[in-house]
């Protein structure tokens, strides 16, 4: 069975003719950055990464850009607004004072992010004070109400599109814990009472509002003064929200380029177990590939995305056929016509249900049975009312008897039979690390099941084993270099982060492409350790004897051994050009640029440097490498 590496995490749920799939309109998400600009944003200073102080309206001016810059590639469909209050100026369709809506030419208030909107908001700091300006908008013996004003305007930007389809957010930032800490008596009272109730009645509507607090002029943060009743914290839920509030502000300053998959219910079937009784099922991919974003084409005078349209020629008059093609199959001198719908009809092999077949053993499923990504299945009760309750039944039944359920999946293109195997929940401090539910896993036909490859004889005609002491060694060494905790979700794809950092350098034309880390890369640190560092050698010892030689070591054919034997003398060589040269003095006095790409490859090879690109790149690395 040959295995489509691009169509190996695609669901048979995703079949084009599935009703539900082509009608499901993805949830987006709108957003509204909410941003302080009152005078103590600028005087209150923290320490950052490169220990300058970094004033508070910088640190939230440059989460809401990072935060940006990721949405355009993990959530592309979604808009942001962003609006500051206690502000000199104002601009908002309320016509509210102390309210600047933030926004660039030919896009709406609330749209999906452009790079205009990005390059100009990167250096809004710079004009901020010229052209927006900021003071105080709650002051004592003044009805004004800024933060009022401020979710007024935001609830108003978030109108657009229905709260089924779309998660609205205002995300707001501010050091100041007591808004209203200036006012004191019916006054303050007043105002309060007010702002929770345009809170509270902007939440009626859907709208969320988190609060992204920031440490103010005396101390820490005091959520309990006002912000707990605007946001709804009560009890416990007090206590652990700042240390949740900064570890989200460090996240959204160090996102990652990386797209990100919301966990979308893929298809809903029916499972039916006996005597006519049938539950709702809804089915998820916990986790998928992430690859570049498809190209869009774009047209070169307006920049706008290029609609394709196909149109079917008469091959014998040229003319354009205006009606749909029809398909047709001869039989007995005649063309039988077939509509889509038929053909659909024909080609439908089963209903799509999951029918359960009986029950076996978890010792019978083994592991190379599980040749393709399962799908995960979990209860729904829209449709079929009760299906919570007996699909929890069956999963304890099947968890305490150590069975998994052996049913038949009646899926549009594939029909097969699928093992379900119930998980339990795993919950660590961090929350939930494995959700309850059953794994659809597609069991094989027969012919998929290769035969064991056969293992290289040695002289002797025996398949080499491992004796006990060389296990023991390697038992030893797997313990030393064990990850604790091991996930793949913990390391990003570091080709996509370089591929995502050149569009943004060519989308926001900026003059350096941005610093990638390669997250793969051996733990130098960590395999320098004293306790791995020995349990390797001893391994190599009781593997390879003490005679052993990595240069010499066989690396497969002669031809193979002709190219390692060829390149080390390249290299050798490479290194007595390089020490012809006085290469400090070359690029002291900038004369690198004079000598040929050949010659600059000596400096490079001579010090296990990368000698791919063009002639400014080697300088550039050569540059690097000596520290100028």
């Amino acid at each position: 069975m040959d295995v489509d590496p691009d169509d190996v995490f695609r669901d048979d749920d995703e079949d084009p003719e599935n009703d539900f799939y082509l009608q499901k309109e993805a949830t987006k998400e709108f957003a509204v950055y909410l941003v302080d600009a009152s005078p103590k944003m600028f005087s209150t200073t923290t320490p950052g990464e490169d220990q300058k102080d970094e004033t508070h309206f910088h640190i939230a001016i440059s989460c809401i850009a990072q935060s940006l810059k990721t949405q355009i590639i993990s959530r592309s469909y979604d808009e942001v607004a962003i609006c500051f209050f206690n502000t000199r100026e104002k601009k908002n369709l309320q016509d509210l004072n102390g309210v600047f809506v933030f926004n660039v030419a030919e896009r709406e208030h609330l749209d999906r992010p452009t790079a205009r909107l990005l390059k100009e908001f990167d250096h809004i700091e710079e004009s901020f004070m010229k052209e927006i300006g900021s003071q105080y908008g709650i002051v004592s013996g003044s009805r004004e109400n800024s933060l009022y004003n401020a979710i007024w305007v935001a609830q108003a930007l978030l109108r657009k599109g229905s709260a089924k389809t779309a998660d609205k957010r205002i995300l707001l930032f501010t050091n100041e814990d007591d808004p209203f800490g200036c006012l004191t008596g019916a006054a303050k009272a007043d105002m309060t009472r007010t702002t929770l109730q345009r809170a509270k009645d902007a939440q009626d509507l859907g709208i969320s509002i988190e609060l992204l607090p920031l440490s103010c002029s005396k101390g820490v943060f005091n959520v309990s003064l006002f912000y707990a009743d605007l946001i709804g914290l009560e009890g416990d839920d007090i206590a652990q929200f700042m240390p949740l509030a900064d570890q989200r502000l460090e996240d959204m300053k160090d996102q990652l380029r990386k797209r990100m998959f919301t966990k979308r219910i893929i298809k809903r079937i029916t499972f039916s177990i006996a005597n006519g009784l049938s539950i709702e099922l809804n089915t998820y991919a916990l986790i998928r590939p992430t690859v570049p974003g498809s190209i869009t084409w774009l047209d070169s005078l307006t920049n706008l995305p290029l609609k394709i349209e196909r149109s079917f020629i008469c091959e014998d008059t040229g003319a354009l056929i205006q009606g749909p093609p029809e398909r047709f199959h001869p039989y007995k001198n005649d063309n039988i016509k077939f509509s889509m719908d038929e053909l659909s009809e024909i080609k439908r092999i089963s209903s799509g249900q999951l029918q359960l077949l009986g029950f076996k053993p978890l010792s019978c499923l083994k592991d190379y049975h599980n040749l393709r990504p399962s799908t995960f299945v979990y209860p729904s009760d829209k449709e079929v009312v009760g299906s919570t309750r007996i699909f929890i039944a069956l999963h304890r039944s099947m968890m305490k008897l150590k069975r998994f359920a052996v049913a038949f999946y009646g899926s549009l293109s594939h029909p097969q039979l699928v093992a379900l195997v119930a998980q339990d929940e795993i919950i660590n401090a961090g929350g939930q690390v494995e959700p309850p539910g059953m794994h659809m896993i597609y069991l094989p036909y027969s012919d998929d099941i290769r035969d064991t490859e056969e293992f290289d004889l040695d002289t002797t005609g025996v398949v080499p084993r491992a004796n006990d002491d060389q296990i023991k060694k390697a038992a030893a060494l797997m313990k030393r270099i064990d990850l604790k905790g091991f996930s793949v979700c913990q390391f990003s794809n570091p080709s996509l982060q370089k591929h995502y950092a050149v569009l943004q350098a060519l989308a926001l034309e900026e003059d350096e492409i941005p610093e990638t880390i390669d997250e793969t890369l051996p733990d130098e640190e960590g395999l320098a350790r004293p306790g791995v560092v020995r349990a390797v050698e001893e391994f190599k010892l009781s593997v390879y004897g003490d005679n052993y030689d990595e240069e010499s070591d066989v690396l497969g054919d002669g031809k193979a051994r002709e190219a390692a034997r060829k390149r080390k003398a390249v290299t050798e060589n490479d290194a007595k050009e390089s020490a012809n040269y006085d290469w400090a003095d070359l690029a002291e006095k900038g004369q690198l640029k004079d000598l040929t790409v050949e010659k600059l490859k000596y400096y490079l090879t001579a010090h296990n440097l990368p000698v791919s690109g063009k002639k400014e790149a080697l300088i550039s690395r050569i540059l690097t490498h000596m520290g100028k």
